[in-house]
């Protein structure tokens, strides 16, 4: 243990020390880390990525914590940077208004608001707005561009310094954010502290049905601290006042929930999905640790396809190149060895990777125009959440003779006859 890395020993949603270990994956750096040089590769700190199963509550966890400042300080992923999610926001801020009466005027706080991309999207439709997030250089670019954004961690200080310069919150926003924070109860108190009496929170977090039903181990890495379903996530809420109402699935990040919750003193009927989605994560064995013992084998099987595929293609010596590096590829890449020998270079749309190299391997990190211009025989789609813009986008590399290899959820080869 050092003073970025520190190990739980109990349950982050209940407390109880009834866990065990279910699978591990392979070591890796922070998936965010991206390196200055390539030959630091090799100096890159690893830590253990073992999931824990808390046979109290059912709650899936990691219990290996890197400092938040390490991993969240240097952010260099931007949630605006994709078409979709701004369309995804832009609908999402629409609906809330629209379900909850949201009148014109009232303040809507974000936690770990990025770019202020949905916020943006909240201030169209006439609401205050206040970001919070740790990430200096993206939180100064949404202060510039008129959300104002609070650089820091939210917690009760920063919850009583909102409430003392604006008053009470209608609604509460944390999106991807209730998988990466240690310490939830801290933040619920926090939350607590800023909602109205009838206001909401609303969070939306990568839904653990889909990660084992679709085989999306790669979402699993250090920021990920807790792997959700509903079940344990409404114990949390309710052993804290505050009660789950509402529970959606959405598309994003190969499958998620959006997860409504307010005081146990609100307003608010709760909705019939709750228990659905309860029943159903019970059903198909969310609440059994078997069932996550045995998702090590499904890893292992699809490992075996892709390395089989890409040795056969760099046999033939033929050329692969990346398309995105989101955090996901650090624990695909780890896990089943893809290193330089068989990805040339990645590109990525995010200006804050490109110049950059991946995270305990290398390889650099270029913009998507050196596709065109240092043409591979094949790109592997390591973003494979965004796979319909990408293949989309590289129309013309298809058309020329190209190969597209989606690894997740299930591998597939896309060329032109496809």
């Amino acid at each position: 243990m050092n003073a970025t890395h520190q190990l739980r020993h109990e349950c982050r949603l209940c407390g109880a020390s009834d866990v065990e270990k279910v699978f591990s994956l392979a070591a890796s750096p922070p998936a965010n880390e991206l390196l200055v040089a390539a030959e630091d590769a090799s100096k890159q700190q690893k830590f253990p990525l073992d999931l824990y199963f808390c046979n109290q509550c059912a709650h899936l966890q990691l219990f290996d914590i890197i400092s938040p400042e390490r991993l969240f300080s240097n952010y260099v992923y931007v949630s605006g940077t994709a078409p979709s999610f701004r369309k995804h926001f832009a609908q999402y801020a629409e609906k809330i208004i629209a379900d909850y009466n949201v009148e014109p005027g009232s303040l809507i706080v974000d936690i770990g608001s990025n770019d202020g991309t949905l916020l943006s999207a909240f201030k169209d439709f006439g609401m205050r707005v206040q970001g919070v997030d740790p990430a200096k250089e993206i939180a100064a670019d949404a202060n510039e561009r008129g959300i104002d954004t609070i650089v820091d961690f939210f917690n009760v200080d920063v919850a009583q310094q909102i409430k003392s310069a604006k008053g009470l919150v209608k609604v509460v926003v944390a999106n991807n954010v209730f998988a990466h924070i240690d310490d939830l109860e801290g933040i619920l108190s926090g939350i607590d502290m800023l909602l109205a009496a009838d206001g909401i929170l609303v969070i939306e977090v990568s839904y653990l049905k889909d990660v084992i039903e679709k085989t999306l181990f790669d979402t699993i890495y250090h920021e990920h601290l807790d792997y959700h379903s509903v079940g344990p996530l409404q114990s949390f809420f309710l052993s804290h006042q505050f009660d789950i109402i509402d529970v959606t699935s959405i598309e994003s990040h190969g499958g998620s929930i959006r997860v409504v919750a307010q005081k146990n003193t609100g307003p608010y009927a709760q909705q019939q999905s709750v228990a659905a989605f309860i029943a159903e994560e019970e059903s198909i064995g969310l609440f059994s640790a078997d069932t996550f013992r045995s998702f090590e084998h499904k890893i292992n099987q699809l490992g075996k396809e892709l390395k089989a595929l890409i040795e056969s293609i760099k046999k033939e010596g033929k050329t692969i190149a990346g398309y995105g590096l989101p955090a996901k590829a650090a624990t695909l890449m780890h896990q089943f060895d893809i290193g330089p020998d068989a990805i040339d270079y990645i590109v990525d749309d995010s200006p804050l990777k490109q110049g950059l190299y991946s995270p305990g391997y290398g390889i650099e990190i270029s913009k998507s125009e050196r596709l065109k211009t240092d043409t591979p025989d094949y790109i592997i789609v390591l973003a494979w959440n965004f796979e319909k813009p990408i293949i989309e986008n590289l129309g013309w590399f298809i058309e020329q003779g190209g190969t597209i290899v989606v690894p997740l959820p299930k591998l597939k080869v896309v060329r032109k006859h496809d």
